[in-house]
């Protein structure tokens, strides 16, 4: 795997030309924003961009100022391949909140190993009713309180369910009926990569093999569904475990946050 063509052919694919139910997709010579449809504080994003030293202070001041306008939150993701090279410093500069660093991870489906497709001896379950997403939502907010996407979880699977179901594919795994490891994965039309997301296990479940269990069912769906690649953003628990099944590094990425009104604060502040 030639790491420098996947990484272009990932920017076209799932940065450039990338679309999620729910969201606006708007692309200027910049940047490509995803504009959050379903909510009026917004969960935004600027997903893609590609700047130079010379305009970037002025492309950050109008991101800046368009989600300002709006009233959105909006997340910069930043990837190490991103240029300028100083990028990430540049947000903090302006006011964005730097996440930790996640590891871009990516599997060939050509490549996947044996164990991952073998059959699932686990209870692991589909979710196709909302109703359902009860205990997709309750494993998350155990393992993840504090993390801001899970306050609008499971509306936003909900929506993801009800408007485009075949963008999205959500599993549970039980132990004795009790909800202890949930995931989905995501397709998107005319790309060849589906992207892992999710995947938690509950403190007192783990250790048994139950998000192994959820990374071969997920893998295995987008098997069948023709799907070449798959990739993870994933933490430094689920990298180890990862690599062990032949995914590969491809960067480094880095959550920057921007909160509504923080233009103003800052004014504020300053004055």
């Amino acid at each position: 795997m030639n790491i420098e063509m996947m990484l272009t052919l990932f920017d076209i694919e799932q940065r450039r030309e990338v679309e999620f139910t729910g969201f606006a997709r708007e692309a200027t010579p910049e940047v490509v924003r995803l504009v959050d449809q379903q909510a009026a504080e917004g969960d935004s994003m600027v997903i893609y961009s590609h700047l130079t030293a010379a305009n970037a202070d002025g492309v950050i001041e109008a991101e800046i100022a368009y989600f300002e306008g709006i009233g959105h939150d909006f997340e910069w993701k930043v990837y190490d391949h991103d240029s300028p090279p100083n990028l990430k410093e540049r947000l903090l500069a302006h006011g964005f909140e730097i996440g930790d660093a996640e590891a871009l991870l990516v599997l060939d489906l050509a490549e996947a190993p044996p164990a991952l497709l073998a059959p699932v001896s686990h209870d692991v379950r589909r979710i196709t009713d909302p109703e359902q997403l009860a205990d997709v939502v309750a494993v998350q907010q155990e393992v993840w309180p504090e993390a801001d996407f899970i306050s609008r979880l499971g509306e936003r699977l909900t929506a993801d369910l009800q408007a485009n179901p075949g963008h999205l594919s959500i599993y549970v795994a039980y132990v004795d009926e009790v909800p202890a490891c949930s995931a989905w994965i995501t397709f998107h039309r005319e790309s060849q990569f589906a992207g892992l997301w999710g995947g938690s296990t509950l403190p007192q479940f783990r250790q048994r093999g139950l998000y192994t269990a959820l990374v071969a069912t997920r893998l295995q769906e987008a098997k069948r569904r023709g799907v070449r690649f798959l990739t993870i953003d994933a933490s430094p628990m689920s990298h180890a475990v990862l690599q062990k099944f032949g995914f590969r590094l491809l960067t480094y990425t880095y959550p920057c946050k921007w909160r509504a009104g923080s233009a103003q604060r800052r004014r504020v502040t300053e004055t």
